[in-house]
């Protein structure tokens, strides 16, 4: 399923996209955690698969190990 999470270089300044298209890792978890729907992002995102977006999720699943500690949490 990771195989459809690309970091190329010279696409995005080299952060996380979809299959190569210019569409972050991060922006689809950030409008998946503003309340939008999959099916939203289906229809923002022609392109955009749901295995894509299983893809993010799984992908930031993974970078909680190992990036929590430079998360500054409120409280």
């Amino acid at each position: 399923m990771l195989d459809r999470i690309t970091i190329l270089p010279d696409l995005c300044n080299g952060k996380p996209t979809i299959r190569g298209h210019r569409l972050t890792v991060r922006t689809v978890l950030e409008q998946l955690a503003a309340g939008d729907s999959p099916e939203d992002l289906l229809e923002a995102y022609p392109f955009l698969e749901k295995e894509d977006i299983l893809a993010c999720l799984a992908y930031g699943a993974r970078a909680v190990d190992h990036d929590l500690r430079s998360i500054k949490l409120a409280g």
